[in-house]
């Protein structure tokens, strides 16, 4: 291999190499993973070229130099690099052995994008490092065309599976590594005596930039039937935790009785209500959360497909607030500025440490809204959360329970009686419940079965704890699946922000439906607004018109009126929006192109073995119409008229002497084959495919690679001479 081949070879397996670490953008984005890709990428490449030249008494360098030499270089540089921020919390082994042996399954278990910490870098910083050296090495001791892609293909597989789900596309990083690819190989297969190294890469490189041009254009638009195969589904989530000893349920009845503190302040263009914990479980005597916290790097995955949504921006500044929940409205999507743990399936915010006061973050959420049309017709969910959400267990010390939720279901069958519908049933449900108790702030705090059923049965007056938790008690009662939520709504101007006050505190039950997810209900009695400060700001445009949904989905009978035909509409399955032709005209375009591609070079290798197998008559007859090949590749097209003789000569004068050396003895190999009396011999067979070899090298070193290209590339070269 020539000099400019061989360090060619580097310069593209480096590029290779680097190309794999950009593809972890999807894992931490590319502001961290470029500086670390760049390092890892040139360093071990540089290190084996200087590596390459020979030694003392013209051996090469062993390969166990590299090794020790690229390990030493990797330590130093990684720990000035990558990991030098740190190294302040333990040793190198140490912080090495947690990123490379750990780093997978926490990023695995995070949120994307990843924190950009030094301890999960270098994981990118070890696979790069490894496939730049794995490539070089192989690029430089071994002859193969296309094996020092292996070690940089290998880093793009674990960038694919890490990254699936996060943001971003590596579409023009494939296309790019396809092109490089096939750089690689035209340059590990020139040969030094058909000219200059830079020939077949004339028409080559060309060829390969629009092949990566065209996989980078159609790869968007190509239908796929199936999702990615997601390896974070084969990871076990840490399990549930109680992120606060105290829960926020358990707060609400302290903060209403100190209305005025100040917990929180929002500066929003537009009021939105804040959600702070969603309580999944309940036990008997008290609601708890099942959130399973994962790690984000700000990101927070997107929940259910809604029918209508809108985002908003908030800038929202700790007072005081106690715990670790973190205020956002629902759907939060970004968090910027406080680090926080996410639960997926809620959406729900928590903080590492408890909240103090002056912490600020951002928050961009996308909320759902939701009309009377949307509503109409829902069915309740039956999916597995909704299944729990229906759970209704005896609980520690619910001694009573049977009576009581007996009691709970006749309760909740009168205030649902005539409802038709899954929607009509949870609105009608909390409509009853705003006429029948009262709100008192004054009323003892508690959520179990036995306070609830006092509600119920004598006190009649509560906080929105007590609304909030009988609701789903009745709900869950008829086949509803609910859930409880605290939050707040509303709060207090003061110049350009919106002061949240322990009074704005709010619960809330949430039912879920099939298509819609969670929908928020109110059964709050319409004082509970009143009775706050007249300088109060609404909860929201959103629950405004939510609310008013909910009222006419409660007053409204099937089949009344407009209610009809919304649900019928609803019923029927959209229409998917058909593949524009031109996508189906593309593929089916590109794929005969490969497909000619594909059958133009695999033809002659085929009809070579071909030729080579049978007995040694045929084989030598097979070498015979081989050299005609190569001589047609030389311009000695009407060779198929003339003796084998004649042949010779005439190819000596076009290919040089030394052919001629090779296709005299071949041609009386090929009379002796077809006039003598006794058959060839296996050694005659073997001799007439080495002339034939050896005239197809001479033919190349005259005509040129790319010459001999372009007519394998003529739809004649699928025939052959046979």
């Amino acid at each position: 291999m020539t000099p400019v081949a061989r360090y060619g070879s580097l310069a593209v397996t480096a590029a290779l190499a680097a190309l794999a670490g950009l593809a972890f953008n999807r894992v931490f984005g590319y502001g961290p993973v470029v500086p670390v890709a760049a390092v890892a990428a040139i360093v071990p490449t540089l290190l084996s070229g200087l590596l390459s030249g020979p030694r003392r008494k013209g051996r090469p360098w062993p390969l166990w130099t590299s090794l020790v030499l690229t390990l030493v270089a990797w330590a130093g540089t990684t720990a000035l690099t990558v990991l030098r921020p740190a190294l302040g919390a333990g040793t190198l082994p140490q912080v090495l052995r947690d990123g490379v042996l750990s780093g997978w399954k926490e990023i695995l278990t995070t949120l994307l994008p990843a924190p950009a910490e030094p301890r999960l870098l270098v994981l990118v910083n070890v696979l790069v490092w490894l496939a730049a050296f794995g490539a070089a090495e192989l690029a430089l001791r071994t002859s193969q065309r296309a094996l020092p892609c292996v070690p940089a293909l290998a880093a793009w597989t674990v960038a694919l599976l890490l990254g699936v789900d996060g943001p971003g596309t590596n579409v023009p990083l494939a296309a790019g590594t396809v092109g490089l690819i096939a750089v690689l190989v035209l340059i590990r297969s020139a040969d030094p005596d058909a000219g200059p190294a830079w020939r077949p890469l004339a028409l080559g490189v060309p060829c390969a930039g629009v092949l990566g041009v065209l996989a980078y254009l159609v790869a968007p638009v190509v239908p796929v039937g199936a999702d990615p195969y997601d390896p974070r589904e084969q990871v076990q989530a840490p399990p549930p935790q109680q992120r606060d000893g105290v829960s926020p349920l358990d707060r609400v009845g302290g903060w209403l009785l100190r209305p005025d503190q100040v917990l929180f302040t929002v500066e929003s263009s537009r009021t939105e209500i804040e959600r702070l914990a969603v309580l999944e479980a309940f036990d008997g005597v008290t609601w708890s959360s099942t959130a399973r916290f994962v790690p984000t790097g700000s990101r927070v995955p997107a929940g259910p497909e809604r029918p209508r949504t809108h985002t908003t921006t908030q800038r929202i500044t700790v007072r005081d607030l106690p715990g670790v929940w973190v205020p956002a409205p629902d759907r939060p999507r970004r968090v910027e500025g406080l680090p926080v743990v996410a639960d997926p399936a809620a959406g729900t915010l928590a903080a590492a440490e408890p909240l103090r006061s002056g912490q600020s973050y951002t928050v961009t959420s996308v909320v759902p809204e939701w009309t009377a049309e949307d509503l109409e017709g829902a069915s309740a969910a039956r999916d597995a959360a909704a299944r729990a959400a229906l759970e209704l267990p005896w609980g520690p010390g619910a001694t009573e329970a049977p009576v009581q939720l007996a009691e709970f279901k006749r309760f909740a069958e009168a205030a649902t009686q005539g409802a038709t519908t899954d929607v009509q049933k949870a609105a009608m449900l909390a409509e009853y419940l705003k006429g029948y108790a009262k709100y008192d702030v004054t009323a003892a705090p508690g959520h179990g079965y036995r306070q609830i059923d006092y509600f119920l049965a004598e006190g009649r007056r509560g906080t929105p704890e007590h609304f909030a938790a009988a609701y789903a008690l009745l709900a869950r009662s008829v086949g509803l699946p609910c859930r409880v939520v605290v939050g707040f709504a509303g709060g207090q101007r003061a110049g350009d922000t919106v002061q949240v006050r322990a009074g704005d505190v709010m619960v809330w039950p949430e039912v879920g439906f099939e298509e819609l997810g969670w929908v928020r209900f109110n059964p709050l009695p319409d004082d509970a607004r009143r009775s706050k400060d007249g300088d109060a700001v609404a909860a929201g445009e959103s629950a405004a018109k939510l609310e008013q949904a909910q009222k006419s989905a409660a007053t409204r009978r099937q089949g009344d009126g407009p209610g009809e035909q919304p649900e019928r509409q609803r019923g029927a399955p959209v229409p998917a929006e058909p593949t524009p032709w031109w996508v189906f005209a593309s593929i089916g375009g590109a794929a005969l192109v490969l497909a000619y591609l594909l059958a133009v070079l695999l033809a002659p290798t085929l009809r070579t073995r071909r030729r080579r197998a049978g007995p040694p008559a045929a084989r030598i007859a097979g070498a015979w119409r081989q050299a005609l090949d190569h001589l047609a590749d030389a311009g000695l097209g009407a060779s198929r008229t003339l003796t084998a003789q004649e042949v010779a000569r005439f190819g000596a004068a076009a290919v040089g002497e030394r052919a001629g050396g090779e296709l005299v003895p071949l041609a009386d190999l090929v009379d002796r084959t077809r006039f003598a009396p006794s058959p060839p011999d296996a050694a005659a067979a073997d001799r007439a495919w080495r002339h034939t070899d050896a005239v197809g090298r001479l033919v190349t070193a005259k005509a040129g690679r790319l010459r001999r290209l372009r007519r394998r590339l003529h739809p004649r070269s699928l025939t052959g001479r046979e």
